[in-house]
């Protein structure tokens, strides 16, 4: 009984080491010339979308007291958002914080003199035109911390189909002509993949109106560019 046990260990251990028969695929055999181009399509829309963070940052000799003002001036600042027609979906909290403020003395430890809340909320302002008029409100009614704006498409969809298409319309005429300098004809496209990509101006442009006594800050949109590199592999005869 012993020896027959054994055997059978022994059957399933080189039935375990027996090599596996690998399937190779086999390799495909192009007929022709290859020619990889890298094209980039491009269009421009006038910016509909303006986001901006608007807060408020308050100082006191106690965290609470920092706190309680911080709130009571956020609170004004949401209600100018409102009262604009600003959307609560539009509004988001980006930042909430209560920092210690420190004096450093030579050979001292710091000693804190007070404590610093803000309050951050970025703000998408779907109608451009309005956005500056709607910040000047903001800072009447306390916000102390403006960045922005950042200008973008709500929706990019169309914009950067047509980049695709202007992209791939150069790369086609980019490759017609390599055929062309070279005695061939393109037959058809092996491969093709796109990088997308929707950029505003470097920097949005605010100007602040000088026609009133009192002057609105004015926010200008400018354009997005819009574009789509492709990267199309030919095969030529």
């Amino acid at each position: 009984m012993r020896l027959l046990v054994t055997a059978t260990v022994l059957t399933l251990s080189s039935l375990a080491i027996a090599p596996a028969t690998a399937q190779i695929a086999p390799a495909t055999i192009i007929d022709g010339t290859v020619l990889d181009v890298s094209a980039t399509g491009k269009t421009s829309r006038v910016p509909d979308i303006a986001t901006i963070r608007a807060g408020v940052v308050t100082q006191s000799a106690t965290a609470a007291q920092a706190l309680a003002d911080n709130a009571r001036r956020m609170a004004g600042v949401l209600g100018a958002l409102k009262a604009a027609g600003v959307q609560p979906r539009d509004i988001a909290t980006s930042n909430v914080s209560l920092q210690p403020q420190y004096r450093y003395e030579n050979n001292q430890p710091p000693v804190v003199t007070g404590y610093q809340a803000s309050n951050t909320v970025s703000v998408r302002f779907r109608d451009v035109a309005k956005s500056g008029a709607i910040l000047d409100a903001l800072v009447a009614q306390g916000a102390n911390q403006i960045d922005g704006p950042n200008l973008s498409l709500d929706q990019p969809d169309a914009a950067l189909d047509e980049a695709r298409v202007d992209a791939v319309r150069r790369a086609r005429a980019r490759a017609e002509l390599y055929a062309k300098a070279a005695g061939l004809s393109v037959v058809r496209i092996l491969s093709m993949s796109e990088n997308s990509e929707v950029s505003g101006p470097p920097m949005p442009v605010v100007y602040m109106a000088r026609a009133k006594t009192e002057a609105d800050t004015q926010i200008m949109p400018g354009q997005t560019d819009v574009t789509v590199t492709v990267a199309v592999r030919f095969l030529l005869k």
